[in-house]
């Protein structure tokens, strides 16, 4: 498979390509339109679902009276203005920052690896990030609020870390296939390391499956603050690779003749979706699932082709994420389900099709 220049190529050929540029920029168009109308109608349904009898009258007009040059009185105490801005609104968005950065991420694996079953945490950043939490927990201490975030994210990072040291030992960053086999082995051994401290200290072993079944409680903006920088350059760096992984779809060796360098391109990508993802699940837990099924079900729609499959990805995986949290805290109302429940429920029976189809396709 080539690709051609632009410009290049028998004269009917580039004529072809320019009449289908137009038709095909519209239909992107509207397919990113749409994407945002969902995720717009996710948030809101997001700020208006909870226990505490807020109306969607006094919530809209709430949210417009934070518009600048606008002001409406939206009837809301200050106690329920307060529940607003400080409880659910940091819910809604932290849940989409999260969504928007484990679907991208993923998405960014699968097309660095040519897996289509990939996600974020194929290289060991859950299980870094798991032992790192339960290190924090365990600890204990009047810090431990802010321990087990900071250990988390230091946790998925040096895992990652490790598994391209120890594939760069073994033979080298060429290959995708050695990468993935020792990030295997880095999360076997951490999982042994963080089963070892639950069974020592089982007095912690509650708070350490509730980070580990995710959840998206915050306190107020912090949480926010604290991982938007990480999201907004993961998610950068990998938009702005998305013809580069096109072009890696051909293959390693066709890719270098085409002037692209893999291994190179490979350890940038995973490097951002690595850094993002283990700042939201530091917040987070572990959700998992997003990574999977948000990018696939849209390639299923769209196609392969990552100039539209990671916009996408980032859109509607910050709605997915924010609908799931919406069952997550209805369904067993007033008490609250953990969101990694509800993305297994939906992601598990997502990933025994695909496997269906995989093999059917074999």
């Amino acid at each position: 498979m080539t690709v051609p220049a632009a410009g290049t190529g028998p004269a009917g050929t580039t004529a072809a390509s320019r009449v289908d540029t137009g038709p095909r920029r519209g239909r992107s168009a509207l397919v990113l339109a749409a994407a945002v109308l969902i995720l717009m109608a996710a948030l809101l349904v997001g700020v208006l679902v909870g226990p505490a009898g807020l109306t969607a009258r006094s919530v809209l007009l709430d949210l417009l009276d934070a518009i600048p040059g606008v002001h409406v009185d939206s009837g809301l105490t200050p106690q329920q203005h307060a529940i607003l801005w400080q409880i659910r609104l940091p819910r809604v968005v932290l849940g989409a920052l999260v969504g928007a950065t484990l679907a991208i991420a993923g998405a960014a694996y699968q097309g660095v690896f040519r897996n289509p079953l990939a996600d974020p945490y194929l290289l060991g950043v859950s299980s870094g990030a798991s032992l790192g939490a339960t290190v924090a927990i365990v600890a204990g201490g009047a810090g431990v609020a802010y321990g087990v975030p900071v250990a988390a994210f230091v946790g998925g990072v040096l895992a990652v870390a490790a598994t391209y040291l120890l594939g760069r030992g073994i033979g080298g960053v060429r290959s995708e296939v050695v990468i993935i086999l020792a990030g295997v082995a880095v999360a076997a051994f951490a999982n042994a390391v963080q089963t070892f401290l639950m069974q020592r200290y089982d007095e912690t072993l509650r708070q350490v499956y509730s980070w580990l079944l995710g959840r998206l409680s915050t306190d107020g903006w912090t949480d926010i603050r604290v991982v938007l920088p990480y999201v907004v350059v993961a998610a950068a760096v990998i938009l702005l690779h998305r013809r580069t992984l096109d072009v890696m779809a051909v293959g390693d060796v066709e890719a270098a003749s085409l002037g692209v360098n893999p291994a190179r391109v490979r350890l940038v990508l995973v490097g951002a979706a690595t850094l993002g993802t283990a700042a939201v699940v530091s917040v987070s837990g572990l959700i998992g699932f997003v990574g999977i099924v948000v990018p696939h079900a849209i390639r299923l729609v769209v196609g392969p082709g990552h100039r539209l499959l990671l916009p996408l990805s980032l859109l509607l995986g910050a709605a997915f994420l924010v609908f799931a949290d919406v069952v997550a805290r209805w369904a067993l109302a007033p008490a609250e389900l953990p969101i990694g429940v509800v993305t297994a429920a939906i992601g598990a029976p997502f990933f025994l099709l695909v496997l269906r189809r995989s093999r059917g396709v074999a």
